[in-house]
Formats: C-alpha cells, structure tokens, sequence
C-alpha cells in the first residue's frame, strides 16, 4: 500500500510550524498506524532528514500516549480504537493522510505531534486520590462491594488519560477525563467521605489548567477509544453542586493522608 502523509511539523515549543507532504511505499495492511510511521522515519533517517516526533509506549492501547489527531479524528477513524492499534487496513491504498497534534491550550505542542499532556497529572494531584493510611494490604473481600458499584468502577477506571476528549471538545474541555476519575473513587465505599469535596478539587484544576468548559456536544465520548460514557460528567456535576450547597463555599481536599471527617 501507498500513502500520501500531510504531517504536522514544528521544532519546538515556540517555532512556527505547518503542515509537511510526505509519501511511503511498500505499507504492510497489516501494520499499525505507528508502526508506518516508524517506516516513515526510517526513510527519512536514511535520506538525511528530520524524523517525525511522536509519542508512543506500549503500543497495545493501555497507555493513552499516541495522541494523533487522523484526518481530524482523534486516534482516527476506528471506532474504540487508540492509534497505536490502528491497522493500515483501514485506509485506501494511495490514501492522503493528515496527521496532527492535539490541539488544546492546555496541551502546548512540544515538538511534531508531540504534546505537553501534564496538566493531566497536575489535576490528579489535586484531587484524584482517596485519602487513606498506608499500611499491609487488606484481604480482598473485607469490604464488600455490590457488583454494579464493582462494574461501574472498572469501566469508569477504563480512561487511559490519553486526552483525546479534549481534542475532540470544540470547547478544549477535559470534564470526561476528570469525571471518569471521579466516578472510579466515587464507586467504592473509601471513596465516599471525599467524593464531594474531590469533584471540586477537580473541577477548579481544570479551570486552573485552562480547560475549556463542557457544553454538551458529546464529542467526547465518541473520540474516547474507551467509550467512557458522559453520564459521568452528570455524576460529577451533581456532586459538585452538592459541595457547593452543603458548604457554602468551595473547599479543597485534605493533605494527603488524611481522611476527611
């Protein structure tokens, strides 16, 4: 198969970037989306030129960390499917391909498509944990958990964190990234002395990272390569009016290790 590749380029952080033609040949239908790239940066190592920045780890759609927007899609066409286990397959042969960067404020392109995604982290240390001493692990079955709780925990765990809900908001916003969050703690019992005032830590990270805000377009949830469902973002909203209500004012989390009374 043959592909004509329009790719995002640009040197670093603060340098004008565009959009760079390139053509490969000889593409597997069964290679994956990055693996053509990496032939694609192989012919340019070999030609003398600049290989394309991209960011990749475990390839197998667990580590959220191929962020390419493809042909406007985040992760491209495939439905649940992260860019990593995308397949060539998908696409015509002699196909033009554009591929760029996330595209977010609060996402600064760092090199190519190669985003700056730590305002992820710095939600999570605001908020996405349960405050608990640490100690010898506890038998598995000493808190019971109803089984829709245990399935709405696992599926709201199932985020990668991969940011490509905000890629594809016109808002910019990560709400269902900082929902999914939510509702994994919110599920279980130790969640719960925290899950009000933990919706507003997040919440007010967000707006200190410059998120946009969340206006409903569900755009989200179908660019999400784990169909996190937005009926979290409602979860989460109604948690945070109740901390609103009952306080009076918007607190913050305890110190961590500490367990909230």
């Amino acid at each position: 198969m043959k592909f004509k590749l329009v790719i995002w380029r640009q040197p670093r952080k603060k340098a004008p970037g565009g959009m760079v033609t390139y053509e490969v040949d000889d593409i597997s239908p069964d290679m994956s989306f990055l693996e053509m790239l990496d032939v694609l940066n192989e012919n340019l190592v070999t030609t003398g030129g600049e290989p394309v920045a991209f960011d990749h780890d475990c390839r197998e759609g667990i580590c959220g960390m191929c962020s390419l927007v493809i042909n406007g899609i985040p992760h491209g066409p495939q439905r649940a499917t992260t860019a990593c286990q995308l397949h060539m397959r998908h696409f015509k042969d002699g196909e033009t391909i554009t591929i760029e960067p996330w595209r977010a404020k609060a996402f600064p392109i760092i090199r190519d498509l190669v985003v700056d995604r730590r305002a992820f982290d710095r939600i999570i240390q605001a908020g996405g944990y349960i405050s608990v001493n640490t100690g010898s692990a506890p038998d598995a079955n000493v808190i019971p958990i109803a089984k829709d709780d245990a399935d709405t925990a696992f599926q709201a765990a199932e985020c990668i964190g991969c940011g490509a809900c905000v890629a594809a908001c016109p808002n910019a916003s990560a709400m269902l990234f900082i929902a999914a969050k939510a509702a994994h703690l919110a599920s279980v019992p130790q969640g719960q002395a925290e899950r009000t005032r933990r919706a507003v830590s997040l919440v007010e990270a967000l707006d200190r990272e410059g998120f946009g805000a969340c206006t409903n377009h569900y755009e989200c949830m179908a660019a999400c390569p784990k169909e996190i469902p937005v009926r979290f973002i409602s979860d989460l909203n109604r948690d945070f009016i109740i901390a609103s209500a009952n306080h009076g004012r918007f607190g913050t989390l305890p110190p961590q290790g500490e367990i909230e009374e």
